[in-house]
């Protein structure tokens, strides 16, 4: 998957778009780490009742110059792809991505497209 400007959630409509306020210091507030290629990767649990081992994961990445972006929705592992909407907890996942990605929305890492 290349990064890219605009991106939508898997197997959903909502489309996000990296916003032009997008700001470095903003994606380390909110728990981005830079690797050593220079990106800022984010991953974080959908599983409220099991933080450590999630059912699924929201993983980001977002490039060096902060242009583009990949977005993807994986296992515990983080190397199988989830539909969360056809789990069983799909209403509390579906919940926590709208809760991480609206944080995102307010700091102005994405708008939505």
């Amino acid at each position: 998957m290349e990064f890219a400007a605009k991106q939508t959630i898997p197997n959903s409509t909502i489309t996000y778009a990296i916003s032009p306020e997008i700001k470095q210091y903003t994606l380390l507030d909110l728990g981005f780490e830079k690797t050593k290629a220079g990106n800022f990767k984010y991953s974080g649990s959908l599983d409220r009742q099991n933080p450590f081992q999630p059912a699924a994961k929201l993983n980001l990445m977002v490039n060096a110059d902060l242009t583009g972006f990949k977005l993807s929705l994986v296992n515990a592992t983080g190397m199988k792809p989830v539909n969360i909407f056809k789990l069983t907890r799909a209403d509390e996942f579906k919940t926590q991505l709208d809760f991480i990605m609206a944080e995102m929305v307010d700091r102005g890492i994405f708008v939505q497209a």
